[in-house]
C-alpha cells in the first residue's frame, strides 16, 4: 500500500468510532467553565450526519486514553477525518465499493485485541469504555466497516496514478538547493543467524506441562482461567487465550491446519510450532475465518543449545572465510535461520521503507547491536560470530557481512532516485486526492456545527448558507 504525506489522509486511515452516548462535550473553544450538553449533530455531510458522541469518544479512547494532555482543538482533526471518511463513503456507494463482512469481522477483532493489550486487560478496558467489549464491537463495527469502505474508495482514486522518471525530476528541480534534505549514514548490511534449539531430551518438560494443562481442561477446569494463568503468548495470555477471528495466512502452517480441521468446541492435541508447544480450541467458525483460543508453553533456551549454536556458527563462518567458492548470499540461503534475511541474499531490509525492498538502511534505524559491530567492519567483510539478543529477547549467534557503505550527504538523483521517486510519488497522490476532495466539498452539502466552524483546519467545509443545497 501507497504512504500518503498529507494530515488528512493519515487522519482517514485511522478513523475508528463507535455511535454512543458519551459524558457531556467541552467545547472546541476554552470553556468558561464546564459545558453540559446533550448528544447533538456535529456535521452533515450529503445525507450523512455525524453526531457530537462520535468525536467524544474518539477524544476519549484514543487521545486521552494514550496518556495526551486534554486538548479539545484536537476535536477538529477528529471531525476534519470523519468529513473526509463521509465523503469518500458515499461515492464509494456510487461506485459500488464495498468490503465483505468477514474483512469488518478481522478488523474490528484486531483492533479490539490491540486495545485490550494497551489496556491491560479486558476488564480494564470495559471499566474505562463503561461497556462490554462485546457491546463495543457491535457499537463500532458500523463505523469501522464505513472506514474500510473509504479507504477503499480512496485507492481506488489513486490506482490510476504513475510517476515517471519526468516526474521525478521535475519533482527534485522544484525544491530549493537550500532546502534539499539530508540523508543520513546508510549501510546495507546482511547476516546469518544461528539459533539455539532444544533438542527432544530438552524440550520434553515443556511438552510435557502443556499436555498437563490439557488434561485439566478436559477435565472440566476453565480454559480461559487457565491460558491467563500459565500461557506464555503475551498477546493472548490476557484475554484467555482468545486470538479472534483469522483466516489461515494468519497462523503458522501446523497451528493452522489444527484450527481449519477441528469443529466449534472442539480442543487440539498437544501440537509443536517454532514458537513452543500449544493446544488450541475452536470458539466458531465462520467460512473461510476461524475463531480459536490457545494456550502457549515456550521451552527455555539453555547453555548447551546456545554452546551449540556457537559451534556451528563457528564453523560456518571458517568455511565462508576459507572457501572463496561460496558467496555470503548462497551461506545465508542454506544455513541462516533468519526466515526474514535467507530469501533475499541474507540482506536486511529498512523496516521503514519495506513497501520498496529497500536494503540501504540509516545507520541509527540499525539494531544498535549491529550498528556498533558495523561501525568497525570495512565494506565487502565478514565478522566473527556474534552473541545479539533480539527484539523479542531471543538470543541467536550472528555472522554480519557489511555489503555497502554511503556518508551522509545532501539528496541527489544520482545515489537517491529511488528516495525521490517515492517522494514525487507521494506528491502526485496527495495532489489527486485535495484535488478529488475540493471539488467533491464543492458539490456536496456539507453542514458543520457552530462549535467547530471557529476550527482553521475546517475553513472552506461549510456550505455557504446563500448556496447551500442538498444535492444527491
Amino acid at each position: 500500500m501507497r504512504k500518503f504525506g498529507t494530515a488528512i489522509l493519515s487522519i482517514v486511515l485511522l478513523i475508528s468510532f463507535a455511535k454512543a452516548q458519551t459524558k457531556p462535550a467541552d467545547s472546541v473553544a476554552k470553556p468558561q467553565g464546564r459545558v453540559h450538553t446533550l448528544d447533538k449533530i456535529a456535521g452533515v455531510v450529503g445525507a450523512g450526519i455525524i453526531l457530537q458522541s462520535d468525536i467524544e469518544l474518539k477524544y476519549a479512547s484514543q487521545y486521552l486514553a494514550q496518556g495526551n494532555p486534554p486538548n479539545p482543538a484536537v476535536k477538529c482533526q477528529i471531525l476534519q477525518g470523519l468529513l473526509t471518511q463521509k465523503l469518500l463513503a458515499q461515492q464509494a456507494v456510487i461506485d459500488s465499493v464495498d468490503v465483505k463482512d468477514d474483512e469488518v469481522d478481522n478488523d474490528v477483532d484486531r483492533r479490539m485485541r490491540g486495545m485490550i493489550q494497551r489496556a491491560g486487560s479486558q476488564e480494564r478496558l470495559e471499566g474505562f469504555l463503561g461497556r462490554s467489549v462485546i457491546q463495543y464491537k457491535d457499537e463500532i463495527r458500523p463505523d469501522i466497516k464505513e472506514e474500510l469502505i473509504a479507504q477503499k474508495m480512496q485507492q481506488k482514486i489513486t490506482t490510476d496514478v504513475n510517476t515517471t522518471p519526468q516526474d521525478v525530476k521535475a519533482f527534485f528541480n522544484r525544491i530549493p538547493k537550500d532546502s534539499l534534505p539530508t540523508f543520513n549514514k546508510e549501510v546495507e548490511v546482511g547476516d546469518i543467524a544461528f539459533n539455539p534449539k532444544l533438542n527432544t531430551a530438552e524440550k520434553d518438560a515443556y511438552k510435557q506441562k502443556a499436555e498437563e494443562l490439557l488434561k485439566r481442561v478436559k477435565a472440566g477446569e476453565d480454559f480461559a482461567a487457565l491460558a491467563r494463568l500459565y500461557s506464555q503468548d503475551p498477546g493472548s495470555a490476557p484475554q484467555g487465550g482468545d486470538l479472534g477471528f483469522n483466516d489461515r495466512s494468519t497462523f503458522v502452517k501446523e497451528f493452522s491446519a489444527w484450527a481449519f480441521k477441528l469443529k466449534a468446541g472442539e480442543i487440539s492435541p498437544v501440537f509443536e510450532t517454532d514458537f513452543g508447544f500449544h493446544f488450541l480450541q475452536v470458539v466458531e467458525r465462520r467460512g473461510e475465518q476461524v475463531h480459536v483460543r490457545h494456550i502457549l508453553i515456550v521451552p527455555a533456551v539453555t547453555q548447551a543449545s546456545l554452546d551449540r549454536a556457537k559451534a556451528k556458527a563457528d564453523s560456518v563462518y571458517d568455511f565462508i572465510t576459507k572457501n572463496k567458492k561460496i558467496d555470503f548470499s548462497s551461506a545465508a540461503a542454506f544455513y541462516s535461520d533468519d526466515k526474514d534475511t535467507k530469501y533475499n541474499g541474507g540482506m536486511m531490509l529498512n523496516a521503514e521503507n519495506v513497501e520498496t525492498r529497500s536494503t540501504h538502511i540509516p545507520t541509527d534505524r540499525l539494531d544498535p547491536q549491529i550498528a556498533l559491530v558495523v561501525d568497525t567492519m570495512k565494506v565487502g567483510s565478514i565478522s566473527k560470530p556474534l552473541l545479539l539478543t533480539g527484539s523479542d529477547g531471543k538470543k541467536s549467534y550472528k555472522i554480519l557481512y557489511l555489503k555497502s557503505s554511503t556518508n551522509a550527504h545532501k539528496a541527489n538523483l544520482e545515489q537517491d532516485y529511488p528516495k525521490i521517486k517515492e517522494y514525487a510519488t507521494n506528491d502526485k497522490i496527495n495532489r489527486t486526492v485535495s484535488e478529488w476532495f475540493e471539488k467533491k466539498r464543492k458539490d456536496t452539502f456539507i453542514k458543520i456545527d457552530p462549535e467547530y466552524q471557529g476550527c482553521p483546519i475546517l475553513k472552506g467545509w461549510n456550505t455557504p448558507e446563500t448556496t447551500a443545497a442538498v444535492k444527491p
